[in-house]
């Protein structure tokens, strides 16, 4: 992935007493600003900055940061009364909102970067909304502990925000946290329950309780080329499909089994598409080709 592709020059950058106002002040109130007081000789300095330009950057321009040597700036790092460090500011609309002393995890400097983020001076809907793109950004990225701590942070700010919400869920499923997972869902607000992203994870949370038993996909295969007219042995192939992650062919045999005979166990095939479907949201191509095939075979 190419972090600098919509990255503005100045996101980082080398600060000063005579800079401050225009490099921290004056552009926090369009952008929120972290400021690093730090010094050559500190130890947990030489590790905190690298780790909050890496998460600086990964917010692409949402957020920017200033480094200031204690050093070489003791006026401001007295007026800021910076009595250790690392310290570390964020200003919003040309105050300090936020801050923390000392070196962090990588998961806490995201938690807090989001946590900036969303009191955005561009307003705080938007500034939600940068929040949860970084946090997917993180999720599409694998780094799911991570982003689990960015919906949290964005939860803490708006606790009914339905796609933090979902994030979240979806980070616990994919750390294999599944009762994690349902108690985050059963935090959704009342009558909100069929928002298309909580259906999504909890088809997703249903679909993975179910390929915990599926069965051996060689002997399910080995069992449907003795009878192709097994629906059964269908049914478990595919379940076994979705365990091992091959979303595409498990479709293919729920829809030869619905080809085949649509009312089959109670409509079973039918069910468990409309689930796989869901849990793979309303604009995922597989979803979008699935449904399409499925209404051709109903209208066949």
């Amino acid at each position: 992935m190419d972090l600098s592709a919509n990255i503005p020059a100045d996101l980082i950058k080398d600060g000063n007493e005579a800079s401050f106002m225009a490099d921290v002040v004056e552009t926090s109130r369009t952008v929120p600003v972290i400021v690093d007081f730090w010094a050559p000789w500190c130890g947990p300095c030489k590790t905190l900055g690298p780790a909050l330009e890496a998460a600086v950057t990964k917010a692409r321009g949402k957020v920017k940061m200033v480094k200031i040597d204690v050093d070489q700036n003791q006026g401001i790092a007295g007026q800021l009364k910076i009595q250790s460090i690392p310290t570390v500011y964020a200003f919003v609309n040309g105050q300090p909102i936020d801050g923390f002393t000392g070196a962090q995890t990588p998961a806490a400097i995201d938690k807090f970067i989001a946590k900036v983020i969303a009191q955005s001076p561009a307003g705080e809907d938007e500034g939600l909304d940068e929040a949860l793109v970084a946090a997917q950004q993180m999720f599409d990225d694998g780094e799911f502990a991570d982003a689990a701590q960015t919906f949290a942070a964005i939860l803490g700010e708006d606790e009914g925000n339905l796609n933090a919400i979902a994030g979240l869920a979806r980070c616990h499923v994919a750390l294999g946290e599944i009762e994690q997972a349902k108690a985050v869902l059963a935090t959704v607000p009342a009558g909100k329950e069929g928002d298309a992203a909580i259906l999504a994870v909890k088809a997703q949370i249903e679909l993975g309780e179910s390929a915990a038993s599926a069965g051996d996909l060689d002997d399910l295969q080995a069992r449907l080329d003795a009878d192709p007219a097994d629906n059964q042995a269908r049914f478990e192939l595919a379940e076994a499909m979705l365990a091992h992650k091959q979303t595409e062919a498990a479709i293919d045999q729920l829809l030869e089994i619905y080809r085949r005979d649509r009312d089959w166990n109670e409509a079973a095939a039918k069910n468990k598409l409309i689930k796989v479907f869901d849990s793979l949201g309303p604009k995922d191509p597989l979803a979008l080709k699935g449904r399409r095939r499925l209404s051709s075979l109903a209208f066949a």
